[in-house]
């Protein structure tokens, strides 16, 4: 449901000129379908649903006339119900929903609720507001946003591509309406499809060039046109949600059920948004059309690239895991002067997990930020029982009367339905659970998106119960579970303790007869307010399912001398833009933005913050932003403690373990000291070469075939190419590295310190140097096994500036007897 944001904007400026006692805003849906699904019926009025949700072509007198007799049918309704003047209409919804938000009183409001014709009444409840919120957690508009020019110009005029899903380009997020006017960008060259439908192009100053690559997927037979859209039209949601992270409007309001759940902003709000879709909802993608893909958007003259996209198995053609057309693509994009974003994978918490492999792309892992939201369940014996769940409470100091579905079926036939899911209100007795707290259980179709809680929700209003319980009765490992909002209290429990202590309570509490059919439902709780977030120190953390090094140079999975991933940004419950028919995620179906999780949200934060780097310092090269962008990390969380990595425990429940950089590679990003990190770690085209041709076990008749050039390198070996890191997998005795650092700043002195893990000495040569602005110097690493472990050692380099710079650059090895 999209149109009504702006709506719901506008209601929130509302609010505060009103104050007529008791009154509140409430939100109102009612019978008739709304314009984009209307497929006729009423007299005189023709169809007007579109195919799938597409565009509505909002000018069209169908339209129109449809909409307006829509909202004489609003206003006809207010006007029997209640005296001229005691209420105040705000909005009518016509084209995605059909309704309307009126302010009255919770008297008026009942008599609406039993009105014919009325499905929900929602009052629209408001609480503090917090920015969502990676842009705050990440220091941007205090420290990085004001050097550029404040929100209003970070990422002015630098362009990122999106190789993703498509864009919902009627987004409040994508809008070009509410911001200064957009100029020219005379260096991009790409173009703006039209819809085919509406025959109007994706375009609007913000959203520079949106195109379609879709010929593999057409002709595997995988492309179905009236799902997957033959256009940039975002039909999964994905797409639109990473655009949003990386470039979305700054301040737009996240809505959902009628409360705020505060601010949200791209990273870089300025930038313009290229699209370039090659992933559809049912199907993913093919190579072929990605490929594709990036060959336009750097023919087109994108900055940025941001992949949220990886190989799904190793390619049949290459053993080498940097020698594939993706990342030889890639590789070129790079030598065109595009920095490369690309999320490291889901995998984690196992080791050589990654899908991103290669020292030219910038291999983003996921962390979860300082937001946590938790909610309760009071039972009537005193126990408390924590869960999850974005909800309202019931109401303070009343308890409600708790069934649970098993027990008020309509009849025995209809347990083949999994009515504990909740997911059919037809098979349940609403004379039962009207007015009560329904109880669901939690099964595996939760699990494989063919049961929802959004569905969950839906059922319990249908019925008219005041709440609803999800409960996990038991649990598979790796199983994440995810708050939801829904517009009803609600809660998740996802400790099966804590599910048990509910069963026990309600069987104790039920009365039965000699059939098992209960006589009487006597167990009563009440539902806690989940709608704030509680704030931690212990962020950031790295995820559960982040993906994990060490990197592997082929597919036989032997360790390569080059660490990944190489950053941390946030990436587990990021609130962002949706499309209405995006179907991605089963909990935010029509919904305006979605809360949900992955590297591919880590990826498009880092995009963001490097177009800002590339704002600023227009001539860095992207290895240049890739080393001010990992040098600058911390590897501390917020309360000052080492960075701490979900992680399986024995038991297969969740524990915290101390992070090493296989989790987060050089740290968690900080885009305020990315923007001046004093030195960087340089490297171009023949570099990226060198590593090719002096990793072992590469053919390098392979390399000329992919890359067209012959291995002609004095690099030695891979561990001395020039990246912002120092890995061996393969330490024998002693070892020495170089990397030359370039000043990047005013002249400063540095002084050169390390540590390291006892099993491995560590030496750096020289202790000290000065470098005058632009001046490049070497300087050597040497590593000496001490003893043979099995495992990697760890420890890093840092150094400081006489001027305040501090540069830090991981250091990884295992050492060997031979």
């Amino acid at each position: 449901m999209k149109a009504v944001e702006l709506g719901w904007v506008a209601l929130v400026a509302l609010l505060g000129l009103l104050s007529c006692g008791k009154a509140d805003v409430y939100i109102v849906t009612v019978e008739g379908e709304p314009v984009i699904s209307y497929k006729g019926g009423e007299n005189g009025f023709e169809a007007t649903a579109v195919e799938s949700d597409e565009k509505l072509d909002t000018t069209s007198e169908l339209v129109t006339s449809y909409a307006s007799h829509l909202e004489k049918k609003h206003d006809m309704l207010l006007g029997m119900l209640f005296e001229h003047g005691s209420y105040k209409k705000l909005y009518s919804y016509k084209h995605l929903i059909n309704g309307f938000s009126v302010h009255i009183s919770p008297e008026q409001a009942e008599t609406l609720r039993r009105a014919p014709g009325v499905k929900s009444v929602e009052k629209d409840w408001k609480v503090r507001r917090l920015t969502t919120h990676t842009p705050q957690f990440l220091g941007l508009p205090t420290g990085v946003w004001p050097t550029g020019g404040g929100c209003d110009r970070a990422g002015e005029d630098i362009v990122i591509g999106f190789v993703d899903s498509g864009i919902y380009p009627h987004h409040p997020s994508f809008a070009s309406h509410h911001t200064d006017p957009y100029g020219p960008v005379p260096k991009y060259r790409g173009k703006c499809e039209i819809d085919p439908d509406t025959k109007r192009d994706f375009c609007n100053g913000k959203i520079i060039g949106a195109q379609h690559f879709a010929e593999a997927a057409k002709a595997a037979g995988a492309f179905n046109p009236a799902i997957d859209f033959a256009s940039p039209m975002d039909g999964d949601g994905h797409g639109s949600h990473t655009a949003a992270i990386a470039a979305g409007n700054n301040g737009i309001p996240v809505r959902l059920h009628g409360h705020e759940f505060g601010k949200a902003s791209g990273m870089a709000p300025r930038a313009r948004i290229a699209v370039y879709k090659a992933l559809y909802r049912l199907f993913g993608g093919f190579v072929a059309d990605v490929v594709a893909a990036i060959d336009q958007a750097v023919h087109d003259g994108v900055d940025i690239l941001s992949l949220s996209v990886g190989p799904n198995s190793p390619p049949t053609t290459t053993r080498t895991t940097f020698l594939n057309p993706f990342d030889v693509t890639l590789l070129a994009a790079v030598k065109a002067g595009v920095f490369v974003a690309q999320a490291a994978g889901n995998g984690g918490p196992f080791p050589k997990t990654l899908v991103s492999y290669s020292p030219w792309i910038t291999s983003v892992a996921a962390a979860i930020d300082d937001r946590r939201y938790k909610n309760h369940l009071t039972l009537g014996n005193g126990k408390i029982l924590a869960g999850i769940g974005l909800s309202p409470s019931t109401h303070p100091n009343q308890t409600y009367t708790m069934v649970a579905a098993n027990d008020v079926l309509l009849d025995s036939s209809v347990s083949k339905y999994s009515p504990s899911d909740c997911q059919r209100p037809e098979v349940l007795n609403k004379n039962l659970v009207e007015g009560n707290i329904l109880l669901c259980g939690y099964s595996f179709n939760f699990v494989v998106g063919t049961a929802s809680i959004k569905k969950v929700s839906e059922t319990a209003k249908a019925l008219g119960a005041i709440g609803f319980v999800l409960a996990v009765e038991n649990i598979s490992p790796g199983t994440k579970f995810d708050p939801v909002p829904v517009g009803m209290p609600g809660i998740l429990i996802t400790d099966v303790t804590k599910t048990m202590d509910l069963i026990d309570y309600y069987n104790v509490s039920t009365p039965r007869d000699w059939t098992g059919r209960v006589k009487g439902f006597k167990a009563i709780g009440s539902i806690g307010d989940g709608l704030m977030p509680i704030l931690h120190k212990s962020a950031p953390e790295v995820a559960l399912f982040s993906a994990r090094g060490p990197n592997i140079k082929d597919f036989n999975f032997e360790d390569a001398d080059l660490l990944k991933p190489d950053i941390l940004a946030p990436g587990s419950l990021i609130w962002a833009a949706w499309s209405p028919n995006g179907t991605d995620e089963p909990n935010f179906v029509g919904e305006g933005f979605a809360l949900i999780s992955g590297t591919s949200m880590a990826a498009p934060h880092i995009a963001g913050i490097a177009a800002l780097l590339k704002q600023k310092h227009p001539r860095w090269s992207p290895a240049a932003i890739k080393s001010a962008l990992m040098t600058t990390t911390t590897t501390l969380d917020r309360g000052g403690r080492p960075l701490q990595a979900q992680q399986y425990s024995e038991t297969e429940a969740m524990k915290l373990v101390t992070a090493t950089p296989f989790d987060y590679g050089s740290g968690h990003v900080d885009p305020r000291a990315a923007l001046d990190p004093g030195l960087i770690f340089d490297a171009g085209y023949e570099d990226y070469l060198g590593f090719l041709c002096t990793t072992p076990g590469i053919d390098i008749h392979e390399i000329k075939k992919y890359t067209n050039t012959p291995c002609n390198t004095t690099m030695g070996r891979p561990s001395n190419f020039n990246t912002p890191s120092i890995t061996i997998s393969h330490l024998v005795g002693t070892q020495t590295i170089t990397r030359t650092v370039t000043n990047v700043a005013e002249e400063e002195t540095y002084v050169i310190t390390a540590r390291m893990h006892p099993s491995i000495a560590i030496e750096t040569r020289p202790s000290a140097m000065t470098l005058r602005p632009g001046a490049s110097r070497k300087f050597s690493v040497t590593l000496t096994a001490r003893s043979v472990t099995g495992s990697y050692s760890f420890g890093s380099i840092t150094m400081k500036g006489s001027r305040g710079h501090k540069v830090v650059i991981p250091v990884v090895a295992m050492g060997h007897w031979r």
